[in-house]
């Protein structure tokens, strides 16, 4: 089992929750009440999943409904540092074309390191 350990920077430009160990049905509810604020004026959440080791549909479910959550409110979700497991959930699920905008992967936003 692999502890969930989750951090938040709220700066003036953006919101930052950085987690780290295992996105599953265990760890979501902290996760739901890590984010249950929007950021202030619509600026944007930005997960930091550098950190995160397995992510289940339970995880995926959680991405969904945040992003949605956000969108509502006016602000948006943005993902950074997915390693190569749960890339594979968002690309098998299709759920990369909703969580992953090609345009922010442009600017870096979304950050897809592999595992070496």
């Amino acid at each position: 089992m692999n502890d969930l350990v989750i951090t938040t920077r709220e700066g003036p430009a953006d919101t930052v929750v950085t987690v780290s160990g295992e996105m599953d049905l265990a760890s979501c509810p902290a996760l739901e009440e890590a984010t249950r604020l929007a950021p202030p004026h619509g600026a944007p959440l930005c997960l930091d999943l550098a950190e995160v080791t397995f992510m289940d549909s339970s995880g995926l479910n959680f991405l969904l409904i945040l992003q949605r959550r956000l969108a509502k409110s006016g602000s948006r979700l943005v993902l950074r540092g997915l390693q190569e497991g749960p890339m594979r959930v968002l690309t098998l699920t299709g759920a990369d074309a909703v969580l992953l905008p090609a345009d922010e992967g442009a600017r870096g936003a979304v950050r897809h390191t592999p595992a070496v």
